[in-house]
């Protein structure tokens, strides 16, 4: 999976917070009747319950998708392998839309970001004064050592209910104010992929990006922003027609960079194993070490892990090495 390109541009990468773990799941947020049913849909291949009216999908849907990846293609041919596995992979989808349309009732794509996170700010500060209280008592008060340090972690606090931020446009947070985060799992911790559904013309022009572009890279820098064509003519197309489509219009399609977008928004990341029997992709959280990818394959290479050979570097590698995106 391409991770984004952050060394360069001055921005801080954000810590990794959330679950633990590689079992991971994105959601699809928005307000009411943008097209989040459709949008899964189309993500999904399948046909989640969707109509014209406030609240009609209440049930949660589920659903795997493939992570598109060039390498894991390659490596399949080069190896001319018998079998291949593709992984599935705690982030959102926000959606908003950009164009006029009966059914939806706010058009300003900036306005709908700012009431999501407004929504879930309010959320998260019912959320953490009981908690912070909770804490006090116990490890102040009752002099419980144990939890002492969470609680010399409160710079959470004042961030989320003094300067009403959501936790991920924050970027330094210390290790144990993370433990918290992690512990609690605010809404505002997850990282966001914003989505603008536009209309046809404005897909291929990619208007409206410039502009939520520039409110994202003011208060979440770093993070994607991606126009996409919900709706269109190429929906009743076959495979190869939609091809021919893209091609006429000289644009191409969304899907693939919103799905590794997701991907590489939950900290994951792919090292591959290849031989003539199989070649499989593994999936990673960012900042591993080589005996942690070991520990994927079999736990006893964990273990006794020694060194590894990173094909894509030409040279081995001790057990202090951090697996990167792609390494074989």
């Amino acid at each position: 999976m391409v991770a984004p390109k952050q060394g360069g541009d001055g921005i801080k990468p954000p810590p990794i917070t959330g679950r633990f773990g590689t079992s991971l799941r994105i959601g699809i947020g928005g307000l009411l009747n943008v097209g989040k049913s459709t949008f899964f849909d189309v993500l999904t291949n399948s046909q989640a319950s969707e109509e014209n009216f406030p609240f009609c999908t209440i049930d949660l849907n589920e659903s795997r998708v493939p992570v598109p990846d060039e390498r894991f293609d390659f490596l399949c041919q080069y190896h001319k392998t018998a079998r291949a596995h593709s992984g599935a992979c705690d982030g959102i989808f926000y959606l908003t839309c950009a164009f006029e349309d009966g059914d939806i009732t706010n058009l300003d794509p900036i306005g709908d970001i700012e009431i999501i996170h407004e929504d879930l700010q309010l959320k998260v500060e019912e959320m953490i004064g009981p908690i912070t209280d909770e804490l006090e008592n116990v490890a102040v008060r009752g002099g419980d050592k144990k939890l002492k340090p969470l609680w010399e972690a409160k710079a959470v606090k004042p961030w989320v209910i003094d300067r009403k931020k959501p936790v991920c446009f924050y970027h330094d947070w210390n290790d144990k104010e993370i433990e918290v985060l992690n512990k609690h799992l605010f809404l505002t911790s997850k990282p966001m992929v914003y989505l603008v559904n536009l209309p046809e013309k404005d897909y291929i022009r990619k208007k409206n990006k410039a502009r939520c572009s520039e409110w994202v890279d003011k208060y979440d820098p770093g993070v994607f922003v991606i126009p996409f064509l919900l709706v269109g003519p190429w929906q009743e197309l076959s495979a190869e027609e939609r091809l021919k489509y893209l091609e006429v219009n000289i644009t191409q399609s969304a899907l693939p960079k919103i799905i590794k977008a997701g991907f590489a928004a939950l900290q994951l990341e792919y090292f591959f194993t290849a031989g003539p029997d199989e070649v499989r992709p593994w999936t990673l959280r960012r900042g591993s070490k080589a005996p942690q990818a070991a520990g994927k394959i079999h736990t006893d290479f964990e273990k006794g892990f020694v060194m590894a050979e990173a094909a894509g570097k030409y040279r081995q590698q001790g057990r202090n090495y951090i697996v990167e995106d792609g390494d074989k």
